[in-house]
């Protein structure tokens, strides 16, 4: 089945503008959720808002946004107010500029989405601006109300079609200089290195998805069919923890025993 449409609207490049929809590009539908459940009723538990100071429950009718200024003391915005801000973004993906491909560091990228033509008379001037693109190794810079909130967006060729990633807000990215300025620094030895580069060829094959694998998922939804078939409460076997061993090691002699494990260790 193909995933549901999450967004219609325009892109537009100076004067040539079409119809595009846009579809996340990951999904996390197929992870295990669990319900609250009450042990005693077996009845599924549900949150509420309440008042902070009465405990009496807050209907949706007057619950209102407030930006703290004081003890108690509050500046009240409506939601209608917090989308108007951004609402000259809300479907128009009007690229503002274009940066080189590969600029924007990893750091600044946030959720990736796929875009498409909507309809066939589009898809020439989709194509047109994605091309362009291609050919000129570049992405395109624009701002979009996504998630209720306006934010920057990257559009980058792939393929047939266009990823527009959302990317992070300058406040949530940390400075990486200062950050490593506080890590000890070191230089590796030509034989320490030629021997872990020797590790890293023992290691190296080619790129699957099944490599990112949650092993977490698939043994809870083991378990789930078991406790299905069974309807019995399994107890939990806790294991205890191994003694953790010093961070202090010999590099030379742990590189070597890591060598020779590789070689004796069958290929998967």
């Amino acid at each position: 089945m193909a995933p549901r449409v999450f967004w219609k609207g325009y892109l537009k490049l100076s004067l040539v503008t079409c119809r595009v929809t846009m579809t996340p590009a990951v999904s996390e539908g197929a992870k295990v959720r669990f319900h609250n459940i009450n042990r005693k009723t077996n009845n599924r538990v549900l949150s509420q808002y309440v008042d902070a100071r009465t405990g009496e429950a807050v209907e949706d009718d007057d619950q209102v946004k407030g930006y703290p200024k004081g003890e108690d003391d509050y500046v009240l915005l409506e939601d209608e107010e917090i989308e108007d801000v951004g609402l000259e973004s809300t479907r128009t993906i009007d690229i503002e500029t274009f940066v080189p491909a590969d600029s924007i560091g990893w750091i600044w990228y946030d959720r990736p989405h796929y875009l498409a033509p909507d309809d066939e008379v589009s898809a020439e001037a989709f194509a047109v601006i994605r091309e362009a693109m291609a050919k000129t190794n570049t992405g395109g810079i624009a701002r979009l109300v996504m998630y209720r909130r306006e934010r920057a967006v990257l559009l980058l060729p792939k393929d047939k079609g266009i990823v527009v990633w959302t990317l992070r807000y300058g406040d949530e990215v940390r400075d990486a200089d200062e950050y490593a300025a506080e890590k000890p620094t070191g230089n590796a030895g030509s034989e320490h290195l030629a021997m872990m580069k020797k590790i890293i060829d023992e290691r190296t094959e080619a790129w699957k998805p099944s490599m990112a694998d949650d092993p977490v998922q698939d043994r809870l939804l083991e378990i789930i069919a078991e406790r299905k078939k069974s309807r019995k409460t399994k107890k939990k076997v806790e294991e205890k923890a191994p003694e953790r061993s010093s961070n202090v090691i010999d590099i030379t002699a742990a590189l070597k025993k890591s060598l020779e494990a590789e070689r004796k260790a069958p290929r998967k």
